[in-house]
């Protein structure tokens, strides 16, 4: 996948943040924080996590399956793998 090659700083700053957001959850869920703020952690979490897969999953599409020069066979693979991932993303 070199097409995440050239966004992976952004990408993986991304994922940190995340990480600091996941971390922050556990210090509230482990100081018995209000339920309140604690959702409103996890939500900001959900939302960056759902902000990483758009940005993955656009960057797919646009590599992976509307890129004119793959063949049809390869734009059919591409299209195959972004559904899967839609799916259990989903679940």
């Amino acid at each position: 996948m070199g097409h995440i090659a050239s966004n992976k700083d952004d990408l993986l700053k991304r994922v940190k943040r995340i990480a600091g957001q996941i971390q922050a959850v556990e210090r509230a869920l482990e100081s018995d924080h209000d339920c309140a703020k604690t959702l409103h952690l996890v939500a900001a979490t959900r939302g960056a996590i759902n902000g990483l897969m758009d940005e993955i999953i656009e960057d797919h599409a646009r590599e992976h399956v509307a890129n004119p020069a793959l063949s049809d066979a390869e734009r059919s693979q591409g299209v195959e793998e972004l559904l899967e991932a839609i799916r259990r993303y989903s679940k």
